[in-house]
């Protein structure tokens, strides 16, 4: 498997195909996919945080990762590009969310780690009423981030 350059719009047509249970963002910073030999068998779109209180200039968001059934260690080879790539744009924070019934076991082998939870919810109310498209459960926040720059260094 190796890491392959992706237009977001590829990499949108992907998730739109491949993701179990969300549609593809509209939009994102960059894309990068993984493939083996010349078919690719996963994406990851990044992008600005959806949350606004990270959308500080210095953070962004894995906002989706789709890989196809049956290919281990790609989705880690996604989230560990995702953050090579920021960290050398400047970047000194990635943050990405998981479903809380999911294992996380991708994203932790990339070195990223659980920093909060978020209280699962619809966006249906009576004063605004919506169809909910995604997973309304619970979700765990996880992050990884650059040392803090040394004064002096």
């Amino acid at each position: 498997m190796t890491i392959v350059p992706c237009s977001i719009t590829e990499a949108r047509q992907f998730v739109t195909t491949h993701h179990r249970h969300h549609p593809a963002p509209v939009s994102g910073l960059w894309a990068h996919g993984v493939a083996e030999g010349e078919t690719m068998i996963g994406v990851a779109i990044v992008g600005r945080p959806v949350a606004r209180h990270l959308d500080d200039g210095w953070t962004v968001e894995v906002t989706r990762v789709a890989v196809l059934d049956g290919n281990p260690n790609a989705c880690s080879m996604l989230y560990g590009a995702a953050w090579r790539t920021a960290r050398a744009k400047g970047y000194r924070k990635a943050v990405t969310y998981t479903l809380a019934s999911e294992r996380g076991t991708s994203v932790k082998a990339a070195g990223w780690r659980v920093v909060g939870e978020v209280r699962g919810r619809s966006w249906d109310t009576p004063s605004r009423p919506r169809v909910d498209k995604h997973p309304t459960q619970g979700k765990l926040r996880w992050e990884v981030s650059a040392a803090p720059a040394q004064e002096g260094a």
